[in-house]
């Protein structure tokens, strides 16, 4: 075939020559090059044949028609280049392997191909695709089907392919998220904006990329060997892997690692793992690829978005969500309005009958409504009631809850748990026309009286004068009278005792110096309460000391004393309920009791008589003044009971009264507000409390001192245990009780006497004193 050529050019040569010397050269020249190429032919026969004539298969034989740039085909009305880029195949990974290698089926005669053409099947070299490519699991089975789904040169390259490892690959780290956008192009563009996203744009270390998370086999949706529960629980292993396990992710995080790691324990997690595949895990929550932080707009936690996210799951929750005022308020732009996570916390979320849930009955209005309508700021800030929440908690509601009550009544309870609306609003259920209907769920019979009167009302709140309790009036005005009456009387016994008791002190270091004789007296006992009186006290006692502590346990729930009896059963508040009304019971029986001692009993009617207050019961106190002043030299005598018994009966007889008639109320608490409205029920309430404060302080401050703490019976004065008291203590508090006793024996020993027959001196007995 050379040759051929080569005659033509020289025929060409000869006639486009313009001279002999030209032409002698020319043939010179040929005449050579004939020779040299015949011995060539001679030497090597069919040489020229191998060279010019690639073998059949092989790549120089494809690259013969398949280096042309217009070559092209035509497939389903579409051209398609068959061009194949020389320099590419020979930088490609393949570069050793020749084009049969891949395309079989050919036998070096049918030009064009035979029809149809054999697929390339990439696993006859590469076993175990799936294995590899768990993100195309079913990449090996799809060879030959018609089933539109990505195939090795998607992503690798027909004829260019390059090392997975080099930074030319198109699914390289840096370029892996345009690289799998290519198919996948909407979640590329919101792994993009994603928090995650943004992190790799910014060169982080730790920041994921596609195969990060989809090269393992859990994040194939479709993985057979996984069932729905498997899958959910180990997607959150997956986000937890980073999160919590990895240090350098973990650390960067605001609320730490138990914040993620809480999921576990949450409801949701305890549905997953207790095979309930509807319950949500993170992707459900966040989102597969464009999961973002709750302050990005877009993000599904956004707060504007949360609501809409968790409806997912809780459709009707939500739809009663979106009706209430926190709803409205969010709609309008108010970010400081609470959405689902603000109340149920967000990956710690626990069931509402958890008592270590926010939403847990005890701990709602503490945990999750007091930090709004608690908060100075926010209440300031769009003109809220700000003692809402404290006017609760010191409400019998609010006390039950704070004391442990197993049954208790929260915000939710009257305000309704999701639909909250204003109670200006017709349908809330605290309107005043829904409020019968929603007290009466607790209180049944409840009528129109029964919500008479502010629901949010405290002694403390209107004592300090909160003008928005509109009802407070009449409450504040109880309250201050108790406060002042608590001040000045508690107040006069402290400064009445105080004197009294450096009085008696300074006598008695008197009578240790010799400055002052103490006069000799007889050791006589002399009967001072009888064995009914005592039994009366004792009942009075165990029935006043047990309504103080049951009592005072409602009003001060987190006191230490209440907390340790609190420790010891969970049914503390229970009991504590039932004591108080058995004790009260107790102390009412023991006043009726009493009464039928002072008006059937001699000795009874003899007490009440010496018990009667005397002219002598309001100049008393004054002399005793101006003796412990020093402004006297003697202190006045007492008979049977001074003005400090006195005092300290009628008082108890009053707050019996008064404690018995509010209790009762407060008891029965239906009936009496259907009666006396609801602002009648909490006079009853203040009077009640503060009664209790007065009566303990009196007992503790004006009792204790003159039968314990007083200097001349310290350490205690026996008579409500013995019944009896010495000579000299009567000498010291009753002098004129004790002249009359001693009268009254001198003139039975002289009847007795006079009543005896005269014998001779030294053979009658003689009198004796009165034991």
């Amino acid at each position: 075939m050379l040759r051929e050529v080569f005659v033509s050019f020289v025929l060409t040569v000869f006639k486009g020559a313009r001279s002999l010397r030209t032409l002698g050269v020319f043939a010179a020249g040929t005449l050579i090059f004939t020779l040299c190429l015949s011995a060539a032919e001679e030497k090597t026969p069919g040489s020229a044949d191998k060279v010019t004539q690639p073998a059949a298969n092989s790549s120089a034989s494809c690259l013969e028609c398949h280096s042309d740039h217009t070559l092209s085909m035509r497939k389903q009305k579409r051209a398609i280049s068959l061009f194949i880029d020389q320099a590419k195949l020979n930088k490609s990974v393949h570069s050793s392997l020749e084009c049969a290698d891949c395309h079989e089926g050919f036998d070096g005669e049918s030009v064009p191909h035979k029809k149809p053409m054999a697929v390339v099947d990439c696993a006859s070299c590469h076993e175990n695709m799936s294995k590899k490519h768990v993100f195309h699991a079913n990449l090996g089975s799809l060879v030959g089907s018609e089933v539109k789904a990505p195939a090795c040169v998607t992503c690798h390259g027909a004829h260019e392919v390059v090392k997975v490892r080099s930074a030319e690959f198109a699914f390289s780290a840096k370029r892996q998220t345009e690289g799998c956008g290519q198919c996948h192009e909407g979640a590329a563009k919101q792994f993009i904006e994603s928090a995650h996203g943004h992190a790799l744009a910014k060169g982080a270390a730790d920041a994921p990329i596609c195969l990060s998370c989809h090269q393992k086999p859990i994040t194939n949706r479709n993985a057979p060997a996984l069932a729905s529960v498997e899958l959910k629980l180990a997607q959150a292993d997956l986000c937890e892997s980073c999160h919590v396990k990895k240090a350098s992710v973990s650390s960067q995080m605001v609320r730490g690692t138990n914040f993620v790691s809480a999921f576990d324990q949450s409801v949701h997690g305890a549905a997953l793992h207790a095979g309930k595949a509807g319950s949500a895990n993170c992707i459900d929550c966040h989102g597969a690829h464009e999961m973002n932080r709750a302050i990005v707009a877009g993000a599904r936690i956004n707060k504007q978005n949360q609501p809409g996210t968790c409806a997912k799951c809780h459709e009707k929750v939500v739809s009663e969500y979106n009706s209430s005022v926190h709803a409205v308020a969010l709609r309008k732009g108010n970010i400081d309005s609470p959405v689902c996570t603000d109340c149920h916390g967000e990956h710690e979320i626990k069931a509402h009958t958890d008592s270590a849930s926010p939403v847990f009955a005890r701990n709602v209005a503490k945990q999750v409504c007091a930090s709004c309508h608690a908060s100075l700021k926010l209440t300031q800030k769009y003109g809220m009631s700000s003692h809402s929440f404290q006017t609760f908690s010191d409400s019998f509601h609010g006390l039950a809850v704070r004391g442990g009550s197993v049954e208790v009544v929260n915000c939710a309870s009257c305000h309704s748990v999701h639909a909250i609306r204003s109670h200006l609003d017709p349908a809330s259920t605290v309107h005043k026309s829904n409020l019968v209907h929603t007290c009466g769920q607790c209180h049944p019979g409840a009528n129109t009286r029964f919500t008479v009167g502010e629901v949010h009302v405290s002694t403390e709140a209107t004592v300090a004068g909160d003008k928005k309790d509109k009802n407070g009036d009449v409450i504040r005005m109880v309250a201050t009278i108790y406060v002042w009456m608590i001040v000045v009387v508690v107040g006069g016994m402290f400064v009445h005792n105080a004197l009294d008791f450096f009085k008696k002190i300074r006598r008695k270091l008197a009578i240790q110096k010799g400055t002052i004789e103490e006069e000799h007296v007889a050791h006589r006992l002399y009967l001072r309460m009888t064995a009914h009186e005592r039994s009366q006290h004792a009942v009075l006692v165990i029935s006043f000391v047990l309504l103080v502590l049951t009592g005072f346990m409602l009003r001060y729930p987190e006191a230490w004393w209440v907390a340790a009896i609190r420790n010891v059963s969970g049914r503390a508040f229970e009991w504590r309920g039932i004591i108080h009304r058995i004790a009260g019971v107790v102390m009412l029986t023991g006043g009726v009791w009493h009464v039928s001692y002072l008006a059937f009993t001699k000795p009874g009617r003899s007490l009440f008589f010496a018990l009667l207050p005397r002219k002598r019961d309001l100049t008393d106190p004054w002399n005793v003044l101006r003796y412990n002043l020093g402004l006297a030299s003697t202190k006045p005598e007492f008979p049977r009971f001074s003005y400090i018994e006195k005092s300290e009966y009628w008082a108890l007889v009053w707050g019996t009264l008064l404690m018995g008639i509010t209790g009762a109320i407060l008891w029965f608490d239906n009936t009496s507000m259907n009666y006396f409205t609801k602002l009648g029920f909490d006079i009853s309430r203040t009077i009640h409390f503060y009664e209790a404060i007065l009566a303990t302080l009196a007992i503790v401050v004006w009792h204790f001192y003159f039968v314990i703490f007083n200097p001349d019976v310290y350490p205690m004065n026996l008579a409500w245990l013995t019944g009896r008291m010495s000579e000299r203590e009567m000498l010291e508090e009753h002098p004129l009780e004790l002249k009359r006793l001693m009268d009254e024996e001198a003139k039975k020993a002289e009847a007795s006497s006079s009543s005896v027959p005269k014998v001779p001196d030294g053979d009658g007995p003689s009198p004796k004193g009165g034991a």
